[in-house]
């Protein structure tokens, strides 16, 4: 339980930051959508920075031993070309009709906003129901796009 508890205070500071830095704010993200503000411009550029630097150190350290002393790898999987286009659709469907991308809600949720429980039980509701139909779609079930 206690592998646990690193990942809990990365949530918290995560959560703290969302909160502190207004990305979970409905106006912020509202003026984003309508042109108004480079606020949460700032912010996205600045998440795909820190992922372009960690996805370059960890393909640096593709073959190397982990912490935990298993060879880091880097898995194989097919290409999206309809799978990440239509996810990314249905992904920002969501966010411009509610406001909010998954992590805020969480982070709304901890620092109180009790209404925003039903947007994330019917976040957690299409993430479990794409898990249950994911079998009877043909190229998620054969992870490979009809395009191959």
């Amino acid at each position: 339980m206690t592998r646990y508890v690193p990942y809990l205070l990365l949530g918290l500071v995560f959560g703290f930051v969302i909160i502190k830095s207004e990305a979970a704010s409905w106006y912020r993200i509202q003026e984003m959508f309508y042109f108004q503000s480079f606020h949460m411009y700032g912010i996205l550029m600045s998440a795909i920075a820190t992922a372009a630097i960690s996805t370059f150190l960890v393909k640096r350290l593709v073959g190397k031993n982990s912490l935990e002393g298993t060879v880091i790898a880097i898995p194989k999987k097919p290409q999206g070309v309809v799978n990440y286009p239509i996810g990314g659709f249905i992904f920002g469907l969501g966010w411009g009709l509610i406001g909010l991308c998954p992590g805020p809600m969480f982070a709304l949720v901890g620092s109180g906003s009790i209404p925003i429980l039903i947007s994330l039980v019917a976040a957690i509701h299409g993430a479990w129901l794409y898990g249950f139909v994911k079998e009877w779609i043909p190229f998620v079930r054969n992870r490979q796009c009809p395009a191959n």
